[in-house]
């Protein structure tokens, strides 16, 4: 047996700073400490935080006036902004800085008046993010090609586009294009809002399906990238299964397969990733263990002050 480990390992730049924030802010303020929102979508990393005494909440209300909140890597809504300094929190704002990138996008497109249309899965806290910063008569959001043929938009107008960053790239090219072919007066950023790390693991899973029989996806059901991750596996051909831990990992299903590919979502702590193949070794000791360079390996972003 033969194991690949794909060429991403371990966090990206984004979920890193995330995590590093909730760390400062442990070690400087103690708790109690308030997140909005999961910090990164993990299971793991959020259990490991809850034992520590980190308080996750999902609604701006349940956090007591004056205390201190940060704001998860998917970002927020400017009205939880505001709320948060009515209440008189002290924030700190832990949003990866490739969604930044996005809400300026979104909000200088609103600014020209523009109809704005957001490709990305509803109710996903980076969208709901996102969306506030659009003017809500100009906001379409679209998961999808029927989504965007239901547009109640005049083919003829200027509009603007952004996109989810967690997204498939290959989806996203497909919907921009039709985009494009409907409304030929399209805009949108110079390049796709697909971030660094979402591109570079899907490349790598494409880089699997080439040479493995079977691909396992380390990441949370919740993990909008580590999905993608597993839906590419599939379409390239080949059985692909997402695992939230080692121990979810079904052996058997590698038995009749000589070539195993693992990859992991941007989120997921690497320490996951050594379970799963030190599990798969237990079972088949002879196989070998393949990696590949990581092209992500002195990529970094500066903490936010906290």
């Amino acid at each position: 047996m033969q194991i690949f480990l794909a060429r991403t390992q371990g966090f990206c730049a984004g979920v890193a700073r995330a995590i590093e924030t909730v760390e400062g802010a442990l070690s400087s303020y103690g708790t109690p400490l308030y997140v909005f929102h999961e910090i990164v979508h993990n299971t793991w990393v959020v259990k490991d935080f809850k034992s520590r005494g980190v308080i996750f909440v999902d609604d701006i209300e349940a956090i007591p006036d004056g205390e201190r909140v940060i704001f998860s890597a998917h970002g927020v809504a400017p009205g939880i902004i505001e709320r948060a300094a009515q209440k008189l929190l002290k924030t700190i704002d832990a949003t990866c800085p490739l969604v930044t990138k996005v809400h300026l996008e979104a909000i200088r497109l609103s600014e020209q008046g523009l109809d704005v249309v957001l490709i990305g899965h509803r109710g996903h806290e980076e969208v709901v993010g996102t969306a506030g910063r659009v003017t809500p008569s100009l906001l379409h959001i679209v998961q999808n090609k029927e989504d965007i043929e239901k547009l109640d938009i005049p083919p003829h107008k200027k509009i603007g586009f952004i996109t989810q960053t967690t997204l498939s790239v290959d989806d996203t090219r497909e919907l921009i294009l039709k985009l494009r072919a409907r409304f030929p007066r399209l805009t949108g950023p110079s390049k796709d809002d697909i971030c660094y790390a979402t591109q570079n693991r899907q490349d790598a899973v494409k880089e699997l399906a080439g040479i493995c029989d079977i691909i396992v996806i380390c990441g949370s059901k919740n993990s909008s990238n580590s999905n993608r991750l597993r839906e590419q596996g599939a379409h390239s051909g080949k059985p692909s299964y997402i695992i939230d831990s080692a121990d979810e990992l079904d052996l058997a299903l590698l038995k009749e397969n000589d070539r195993i590919g693992i990859s992991s979502g941007a989120s997921v702590p690497e320490h996951i990733v050594n379970k799963v193949v030190k599990n798969i070794l237990s079972a088949f000791p002879t196989a070998v263990v393949n990696t590949f360079d990581n092209p992500e390996k002195n990529t970094t972003f500066p903490l936010p002050k906290i």
